[in-house]
């Protein structure tokens, strides 16, 4: 492991990649700032523009936007009571309070302190574990990843918000549209209606920045106004003795719930992050301080947003299977480099591996070097009406689009998952479901037909394996877990009108 972590340093301080580092890290944060555009829009508009560069310099310029906007929420949740994505929805619960309290500077040195901490010890965790995951997973065979990908996609619709037939309609549905274009074992077209622009299939970044940048935009823009939010003033950033003293052990708590929860499928840093402010307040001396300004409140979600974050990495990295609507796009980006993730990535491409694992340590120490003395700069972005950035941002996307294959027609499709994302957030139907299914899809087909063609048509060989049948059952029990508590409930409803 020392020659490939020396390895990886070597990648990450060539001057292009640093470079690229402190462009993702840089806009990751100015994202995370900005209400509304989240990592999701950001690394969908940006995709088209790593087409050029190597699949080290994108995947680590991707990954900083990814766990700088993790970090770059915070700020904009504390000052404004706004979060700038899902994940900082818990900071705003006691870190804009605090600001409230004159105690700003003390809220943001915390976040970053938490985030610089929890991002160091989440890289360590992919430097020991992804490489053992990566030697598990050598075991996987075709029947194997079926399981595991269906586990992934359950898993992902089942705890996601929103109702489960729901996500997994979307799941079904994202597994649908992967399969548009020629089949490539049969060469017969399937759902393109006759057009030739669709032989191909429906590339994923123009649904990726259909659903998300697009949709966004729309939705915004029906919302939104353009007032201008008050922010808190903020003084000195250096935090007390006490709050250091308060916040050790929540950073620490919430550093291993995130990495606990980076790990599984279809969780993300926001269930990460509400989670360790629950365990704070369990674990709290006076748990009637929380919501009131207790710095412990901030400590622990912000830790484990970023924890999650960076361990998300490893199951999207070493499996193949993504833990996240953003994590999905990380892994489409990586198809598209032409780099097929697997347990074989560390060894095949340790370059790229270990080059990522290093530029995680140096985006973390820039994010606290380069952000806290631009608080104020961040203070005054949160000032420019939010209207005024989505032209840009359209902009952007419409030659993203245009840009991968010349072609308007994958412009106007674009607009129409735009469409499609807007209808689906009105409906309350989740986006991640679809994104994971459309881009696994593909992947269980080809392992389906694999595992069927070695059992020689038995489908007892899903279930026959060990491994297989483990996640199988874990797929189960998952469904169960969601379906029984509706079915309690229909009795209970059913008893009383019959009393």
């Amino acid at each position: 492991m020392l020659d490939g972590i020396l390895l990886g340093f070597q990648v990450a301080f060539s001057l292009d990649n640093l470079f690229y580092c402190l462009v993702g890290v840089t806009l990751g944060t100015l994202i995370g700032v900005l209400p509304g555009v989240g990592p999701l829009v950001t690394i969908a508009v940006l995709l088209p523009l790593t087409f050029g560069l190597t699949p080290e310099a994108a995947l680590i310029m991707l990954a900083g936007i990814y766990y700088g906007a993790s970090y770059g929420g915070s700020t904009t949740a504390i000052l404004v009571n706004l979060p700038g994505e899902s994940s900082s929805v818990v900071t705003c619960l006691d870190g804009y309070q605090m600001a409230r309290q004159g105690r700003a500077g003390a809220a943001l040195a915390i976040a970053a302190l938490g985030s610089f901490v929890a991002g160091c010890i989440g890289t360590l965790a992919i430097a020991l574990f992804a490489p053992l995951l990566g030697n598990f997973a050598l075991r996987f065979g075709a029947a194997e990843y079926t399981a595991l990908i269906i586990m992934a996609l359950v898993a992902t619709a089942v705890l996601v918000q929103g109702a489960l037939l729901k996500g997994l309609l979307m799941a079904l549905l994202g597994i649908l549209i992967g399969m548009v274009g020629m089949d490539l074992n049969s060469g017969v077209m399937r759902y393109t209606f006759g057009m030739t622009s669709l032989m191909d299939g429906i590339d994923f970044v123009v649904v990726a920045v259909g659903m998300f940048a697009f949709s966004e935009i729309v939705s915004q823009l029906w919302s939104s106004t353009s007032e201008v939010r008050k922010t808190s003033e903020v003084t000195s950033l250096l935090p007390s003795r006490q709050e250091l003293k308060d916040s050790a052990m929540p950073i620490v708590r919430g550093t291993g719930v995130g990495m606990f929860f980076g790990l599984l499928p279809g969780i993300g840093t926001t269930i990460s992050s509400f989670a360790s402010y629950m365990l704070e307040q369990r674990v709290a001396k006076d748990p009637s301080r929380f919501g009131k300004g207790a710095i412990e409140g901030v400590a622990g979600p912000e830790s484990a947003n970023n924890a999650a974050a960076q361990v998300s990495f490893i199951p999207t990295l070493t499996l193949g299977v993504p833990g996240s609507a953003t994590m999905a796009l990380m892994l489409g980006a990586l198809m598209l480099q032409g780099i097929t993730p697997g347990p074989n990535v560390i060894t095949e491409r340790p370059a790229l591996f270990w080059g990522l694992v290093a530029s995680m340590w140096i985006g973390n120490v820039l994010l606290v070097v380069l952000n806290l003395p631009l608080i104020r700069i961040w203070v005054w972005l949160l000032k420019v009406p939010y209207s005024w950035l989505y032209p840009v941002i359209l902009s952007l996307a419409c030659f993203g689009i245009y840009s991968l294959s010349n072609s308007s027609f994958d412009v106007w499709l674009g607009a129409g998952f735009g469409l499609f994302g807007y209808f689906a957030h009105k409906l309350d139907c989740p986006p991640a479901p679809f994104i994971l299914g459309l881009v696994l899809g593909p992947m269980l087909e080809e392992s389906v037909r694999r595992a069927l063609l070695i059992s020689h048509g038995d489908p007892s060989t899903f279930v026959t394996s060990p491994i297989s049948a483990a996640f199988l059952a874990v797929t189960v029990l998952l469904l169960a877990l969601m379906v029984l508590p509706a079915i309690r409930r229909g009795h209970k409803k059913l008893d009383l009108e019959v009393q």
